[in-house]
């Protein structure tokens, strides 16, 4: 019987012919080259945290968590190379308690795998800062043919740019060498402000601090605003009982217990969120970078997410807060907005242009395609691009016209991987075929 494979929200499920786990290098020359040559599709899964069919495949499904290892590491110039399998959420504190090393930028979730969260251009927030693939010097792949290519900014900059935010159709991610900092602790503080105020100044508050972020609940005229300083004062962590009230019961058990009452009675979530809101204070955290990046996520909820021109932030926001009220949506989680700097990978949906990423969500069980088909007819009036790991409508021919380098993808897509191995329903609905 075929081993199912579901991803983190559990709506995403396949059964493939084989799950292969390969530990080395060698290992996953052979794992690739065999289902290429038996004529099966492959794909590589992370750890589940796309929301889309991105990785589901009926043919091999490779696992590549086996492959967690720092191959090598240079305190003195920050480049570390580091298997793709490895968990940002493993790698971080090894890098600073080994290295005195941290990443540029992370996001707020860090349970994705290295080789998941750059092909998919998963970002943190901070307007002078880019995603998590722009911190990347170079990416070993396996090929369809089990050939091992090293791509770099020296070495074919054109399928380097390619790969960065590859969606894994070019090849089986085997390493990275990441362009690491010295480590460095965040001050944060979350503010609860007027929407309407903050809303005027969002461009101003983006620039004024390292990391800035912005969540607004529906129904409720408010915002906590996140704001973010980069430091070298000694770390203040919470002790256990603070962190696991503020962390695992507020933000995440009773987030849980108002979607589910949410789901039950949708009339109740205006007046529940408007109790929530007046509750919401000042506080403050002051730790290592990653430990202020990444949130706990224990909450099951599915996701959209658009990276429009940073300049049509404020009005975005307003016009889904607009659709909310209008549509009348039982909409219980909070809009994020988040700010990324411009960067250069071929499918990077921040590729040439300064981003402010939109985020909606919907509780498990609840329905979503109103409120996403909603949401992304306004980022669309943008030119919105969709996180390639998240929920989104667009096709191949809609998602053209937004890349600059579109057709240079294409071309690097059929030199790499020329019949398609690394094709799934997925890729081939946003991408096309290859060719």
């Amino acid at each position: 019987m075929a081993e199912l494979w579901r991803n983190w929200s559990g709506e995403q499920r396949c059964a493939p012919l084989r799950i292969e786990r390969p530990a080395s290098r060698e290992a996953l020359v052979e794992a690739v080259g065999r289902g290429a040559a038996e004529g099966l599709p492959v794909r590589v899964a992370g750890s589940g945290h796309s929301f889309t069919d991105i990785a589901c495949t009926d043919g091999v499904l490779l696992d590549l968590a086996g492959l967690d290892r720092v191959l090598d590491a240079d305190p003195e110039s920050g480049l570390v190379r580091v298997e793709a399998g490895v968990s940002l959420h493993e790698l971080s504190p090894l890098l600073e308690e080994r290295y005195g090393l941290a990443f540029e930028n992370l996001g707020d979730i860090d349970r994705q795998t290295l080789a998941g969260a750059i092909s998919t251009g998963t970002h943190g927030t901070g307007a002078r800062f880019g995603n998590i693939s722009a911190q990347i010097a170079s990416i070993e792949l396996v090929l369809a043919d089990g050939s091992l290519v090293e791509l770099s900014e020296e070495h074919d900059r054109k399928a380097f740019r390619a790969a960065r935010v590859g969606l894994g159709v070019l090849g089986a991610i085997y390493a990275v060498t990441v362009r690491c900092v010295p480590a460095y602790r965040i001050r944060r503080v979350d503010t609860p402000r007027p929407l309407d105020e903050t809303l005027d100044r969002l461009d101003e508050l983006a620039d004024a601090s390292d990391h800035f972020e912005l969540y607004t609940f529906p129904h409720t005229g408010q915002a906590l605003v996140r704001e973010s300083e980069r430091t070298d004062a000694p770390a203040e962590p919470a002790g256990r009982i603070a962190w696991f009230a503020q962390e695992v019961l507020l933000e995440n058990y009773a987030v849980d217990a108002m979607g589910r009452v949410g789901r039950r009675f949708p009339k109740l979530i205006p007046p529940l969120l408007r109790q929530v809101s007046k509750r919401v204070g000042r506080s403050t955290k002051l730790d290592a970078s990653y430990r202020v990046f990444a949130s706990q996520r224990r909450v099951r909820f599915t996701e959209m997410e658009y990276g429009i021109p940073r300049e049509h932030a404020a009005e975005a926001v307003r016009r889904v807060l607009e659709l909310i009220e209008r549509l009348r949506l039982a909409v219980s989680f909070p809009i994020e907005v988040r700010f990324v700097a411009a960067d250069d990978a071929l499918l990077s949906p921040s590729h040439g242009r300064d981003t402010c990423y939109v985020a909606v969500h919907m509780y498990r069980g609840m329905e979503w395609e109103p409120y996403f088909r909603g949401v992304e007819a306004i980022m669309d009036s943008y030119g919105g691009r969709p996180h390639w790991g998240k929920r989104h409508f667009q096709s191949a021919a809609t998602l053209a016209p937004r890349y600059p380098e579109w057709d240079s993808f294409r071309r690097v897509r059929g030199k790499l991987d020329p019949r398609g191995v690394f094709a799934n329903e997925y890729t081939d609905r946003v991408l096309g075929p290859v060719g």
